[in-house]
């Protein structure tokens, strides 16, 4: 954990714990420590890749169902046009890995180095 992110399990520690030094103890009391921490702790969610708490999860994943029940009940349910737009969607989306650029001399600079990179250089 203290090499994925040391400052967020040190935050964590200090806020669960009250532990703002972790070096004075002993690594396998630290150890045990770090295991207990909730599973929305900074650390945990990190290692877990998660962006958002698992009850945000939760919550959105209601109010998604429950949008969608209310908008079954309207014209535009009934003609099927005007779906509201999912959180829980939205939460999920990754990030687009398309690149723009400004002129062709930053694309063909961007692209030396993506290649100079690749060939370990």
């Amino acid at each position: 954990m203290i090499k994925v992110d040391k400052n967020a399990l040190i935050c964590d520690l200090a806020e669960t714990y009250q532990i703002y030094n972790y070096r004075q103890l002993p690594p396998s009391t630290v150890a045990i420590f770090a295991i207990g921490l909730r599973d929305d702790s900074r650390i945990k969610m990190k290692l877990s890749g998660a962006k958002v708490p698992p009850n945000i999860l939760l919550l959105s994943g209601i109010v998604d169902r429950l949008n969608l029940i209310l908008w079954s009940k309207t014209k535009d349910g009934s003609k099927g046009i005007n779906k509201p737009k999912s959180i829980l969607e939205h939460l999920y989306e990754k990030e687009s890995d398309v690149s723009a650029f400004a002129s062709g001399k930053e694309f063909e600079e961007e692209r030396n180095r993506l290649i100079r990179s690749a060939e370990g250089r």
